[in-house]
């Protein structure tokens, strides 16, 4: 009832409203997901974007966790399409990872190379392993400011092989 009542609220007030919940095992589920989230049904109905986040790994530096991978898929969205996934690095001390990301989109759009662990950007090998060429990018940031730079040029190229975004037809009129 609290939700049916703050909803107009929210609304008229344009503040985000954030709810952090946790997942418990329904017990004897043979089909279907034994994880529920606690507090009933109203939390599922009333939100607008649910997010499912887990952590998916460690990042290691020799013997000690820097960070963690996380995957964010999105559950349930009323203002954009629903059912997206994205993996990403969370580091201690740092959030979100911005040469983790540089690295991975770098190898999405062409700009890194990548042949089995060994990274190579502008035909110079830039590291062997994820985390050495994070700490290379680190050091260099005018390297990463130029990998940033082709990947933002590639964007469109990038953001269509992530989206799915279908190629139109050689007779498929464009304006209609």
């Amino acid at each position: 009832q609290a939700l049916r009542k703050l909803t107009a609220s929210i609304n008229k007030s344009q503040c985000i409203v954030l709810f952090i919940n946790q997942i418990r095992h329904k017990i004897g589920v043979m089909y279907g997901s034994p994880e529920t989230t606690t507090g009933g049904n109203a939390l599922k109905f009333y939100a607008s974007v649910r997010l499912d986040i887990r952590r998916t790994g460690a990042i290691k530096d020799r013997d000690e966790v820097v960070g963690n991978t996380t995957r964010v898929k999105v559950v349930k969205n009323k203002v954009a399409p629903p059912f997206r996934e994205v993996i990403f690095d969370i580091m201690y001390g740092e959030g979100i990872s911005k040469l983790g990301e540089i690295i991975d989109l770098g190898v999405k759009a062409g700009v890194v190379e990548k042949s089995g662990s060994w990274f190579s950007y502008d035909s110079q090998r830039i590291g062997q392993g994820r985390e050495n060429v994070r700490a290379f990018l680190k050091a260099n940031p005018d390297v990463a400011a130029s990998i940033e730079k082709a990947v933002r040029a590639s964007t469109n190229k990038i953001a269509d092989e992530l989206l799915g975004t279908p190629e139109p037809d050689e007779g498929q009129d464009l304006e209609g």
